[in-house]
């Protein structure tokens, strides 16, 4: 009795796990002018870019500042990518500013909580998904010079 009951416990966590990384969770973040913003309606019957990234992540800048200088090209192509900021409230003061100062066109959520990291189990930024449909489709971590065209690549060819 106590094996059944320990292995559906774990089969259920085992579920609510994958589906928890599958999906993209039923939240609300609030964009850069306080408004909240829901993550289900932002993905629904779309395909969008998501970037995790923080205010004192070189990496993630150096990312998102590459991908800001195609921009504008690449929306008329229907790329859309959402810069979510995973700074706490002691740093999250310094997202507006840098976002103004790189001049980035991106739509910026805030996750000052880290609930939406969290809940694709996110262990370090950058981190990339693509999302189609509320569904994660593609996602990577890291960032070196060129993996942006990857990304482009990916998302062009999930769009269709």
């Amino acid at each position: 009795m106590l094996k059944k009951t320990i292995l559906s416990v774990f089969t259920l966590l085992l579920s609510i796990s994958f589906f928890a990384q599958n999906t993209v969770p039923d939240l609300k973040l609030k964009n850069l002018d306080g408004k909240n913003i829901s993550l289900k309606e932002l993905t629904k019957d779309k395909t969008i870019a998501f970037s995790f990234w923080a205010t004192w992540c070189g990496p993630c800048v150096n990312e998102l500042d590459v991908i800001a200088e195609q921009y504008d090209d690449l929306t008329d192509e229907g790329f859309e990518l959402i810069a979510v900021s995973i700074d706490d409230t002691r740093t999250k003061s310094r997202v507006k500013p840098l976002v103004n100062g790189k001049g980035w066109d991106y739509q910026v959520l805030l996750d000052s909580n880290q609930a939406f990291k969290r809940a694709m189990n996110i262990s370090s930024v950058p981190f990339v998904m693509i999302v189609k449909n509320g569904k994660i489709v593609y996602t990577h971590s890291g960032y070196t010079p060129g993996s942006e065209e990857e990304l482009i690549e990916k998302f062009h060819a999930f769009k269709k």
